[in-house]
């Protein structure tokens, strides 16, 4: 078993290249099955996908009045649990299966829940994920 001390730079540098690369792999599926349930269900499925699109940057509304004292890059403490929570890839993903596998069927909400897993991803993919209870980007 190899230890993360023996890891050379290089392969880290791998790493994290296909790490992201599979997370923008996913945006892409994400933001296109988003918008095939806008164009197939019509605009509330596509306003839906769009909202939830942009809904979970702004948790960072929660705490706009403590943002001025923060260090650059901190989000304010207080915002942390709703950045958290809606950044977590897990939280839609079993929405998702308690949608397949319910008795009825919205397309508007299964193009929120794409919309909100491609936000999710394109986080990701460009290197942002949750945060400290501080408020800092978790190393």
């Amino acid at each position: 078993m190899t230890s993360t001390t023996n890891v050379t730079p290089a392969l880290r540098t791998a790493a994290t290249v296909a790490r992201r690369t599979a997370w923008l792999a996913a945006a892409l599926f994400w933001t296109a099955f988003a918008v095939l349930e806008g164009v197939n269900h019509g605009w509330l499925a596509g306003a839906l996908a769009l909202l939830f699109l942009l809904l979970p940057d702004l948790t960072f509304l929660v705490a706009l009045d403590e943002a001025p004292r923060m260090a650059k890059g901190q989000l304010p403490p207080r915002a942390v649990p709703y950045y958290n929570a809606m950044h977590r890839a897990l939280v839609p993903l079993a929405l998702l299966v308690v949608y397949a596998f319910a008795p009825f069927a919205w397309p508007p909400a299964f193009a929120a829940l794409c919309g909100w897993l491609a936000h999710i991803s394109y986080d990701r993919a460009f290197g942002y994920g949750l945060r400290t209870t501080e408020g800092f980007q978790r190393g």
